[in-house]
């Protein structure tokens, strides 16, 4: 089952049910008469017509009161969660469905309605990479992944953004129903069955430097704008007028991370924007954006992304 609400995005809720469907297609074949794999009903607090965050309308089967018991594995999808967070019928039907459920999970934002309903403390889980930090501070007692395409916790599954609600059916498919009726939904839908990587090849950790401020703002800048010059921690001290301690424990304070990790991290962001629209060579874009040889370049890659240069190019390259 999957629950939505007014706010809900579309795909969050209508992926999973495309996958469960075509499951339950792929699976005939292998067991001829036997009952469909999954009936899958869409349900909200009234029932009725929802409007999603696009602004489409989706008709549930059923309102939660409604809900027979018994359901097998209920999913809630992701949006706009700030009313549902507040809505306390549905966060008391969470509260009491899950101790019957088999799996209780949420796709993307939907992490927080599950949080709200004091669902997730004491264990790990995802959302959409935006808003990871937001689900830390809000609920510290959960351990958020802001990396992980999904996540299962025992019996508690949490997703990434939108289309990592159907990389989180195609698991729970593969759970059920195995790997190779797992694969096939996945070639049909043309999606990885597993994809390669986490949330960090989509994201953009750079928003990071919207936190600086006096000198470490104009610093950030120049490096930006230089990424193949020496960007040593002892160079970016002495352009903001520091000592490199100062400026390193400063730097750390105030974006989180340390001056190395931001550089890599600029230069990562700058090479995927060159592999994404551009035919340069890899050779030249290590150079271009301050990695030096194409091989610092490769193991950064894979140390962030775990994709090499040439993968994330095929993948998200211009064709």
């Amino acid at each position: 089952m999957v629950v939505a609400y007014d706010g809900a995005g579309a795909i969050d809720v209508m992926g999973p049910v495309d996958v469960f469907a075509l499951a339950s297609a792929c699976a005939v074949p292998r067991c001829p008469g036997a009952p469909p794999a999954y009936a899958v009903e869409i349900a909200a607090v009234s029932g009725g017509v929802i409007r999603t965050l696009s602004g489409a309308e989706i008709v549930a089967h059923k309102a939660l009161e409604d809900v027979a018991p018994g359901a097998d594995t209920v999913l809630v999808a992701g949006g706009d969660p700030r009313e549902a967070m507040r809505d306390a019928r549905l966060l008391g039907w969470l509260r009491a469905a899950t101790p019957e459920v088999r799996r209780m999970g949420a796709v993307c934002t939907g992490t927080f309605i599950l949080a709200a309903a004091g669902l997730l403390a004491g264990h790990r889980a995802a959302t959409h990479w935006r808003e990871a930090a937001a689900l830390a501070r809000q609920f510290p007692a959960i351990e958020v992944d802001p990396d992980a395409i999904f996540v299962r916790s025992g019996k508690l599954y949490t997703s990434a953004g939108t289309t990592a609600s159907i990389d989180l059916a195609l698991s729970l498919v593969e759970e059920d129903l195995g790997y190779d009726v797992a694969l096939e939904v996945a070639r049909g839908m043309v999606v990885f069955l597993k994809r390669p990587g986490g949330q960090s090849q989509f994201s953009r950790p750079l928003r990071a430097q919207e936190a600086a401020a006096g000198p470490l703002r104009n610093v950030i800048a120049w490096a930006l704008r230089h990424l193949d010059a020496d960007l040593r921690v002892e160079v970016l001290a002495e352009r903001a007028g520091m000592s490199p301690r100062n400026f390193a424990r400063t730097f750390t304070r105030a974006l989180q991370t340390t001056p190395a990790k931001f550089v890599e991290a600029a230069r990562l962001e700058q090479a995927r924007s060159c592999l994404e629209g551009g035919r340069a060579s890899i050779k030249q874009l290590a150079r271009d954006c301050g990695f030096g040889t194409d091989e610092r370049m490769r193991r950064a890659f894979q140390r962030a992304l775990q994709v090499t240069p040439e993968e994330y190019r095929r993948r998200f390259g211009r064709s």
